[in-house]
């Protein structure tokens, strides 16, 4: 279990606090919550095709007229640090 600590540690120090000037208790705590839903939630992980956990996988695109015309979103968590990208609807 320390490796897996350790691991989400360095995960959340490089990926949040190295770019976050944190100002209090109350900001340090909500950049953390806001972390670890992103991470939870929304990246990709190495697993089966990068999928997120405890979500179902998602339908392959097979066609490549359906490929060419993506229409991605992006939405900015934590001010521009994260980023979390979908398919619009």
């Amino acid at each position: 279990m320390n490796s897996i600590t350790e691991r989400w540690v360095l995960t959340c120090r490089r990926a949040l606090l190295d770019r976050t000037l944190i100002w209090n208790q109350r900001h340090l705590l909500h950049a953390l919550r806001e972390f670890e839903d992103f991470c939870n939630s929304h990246r990709p992980h190495q697993g089966i095709t990068n999928t997120r956990p405890l979500q179902r996988l998602p339908t392959p695109i097979t066609d490549p007229d359906a490929i060419a015309h993506l229409d991605i979103r992006r939405r900015d968590r934590l001010g521009g640090i994260l980023h979390e990208y979908e398919h619009a609807a």
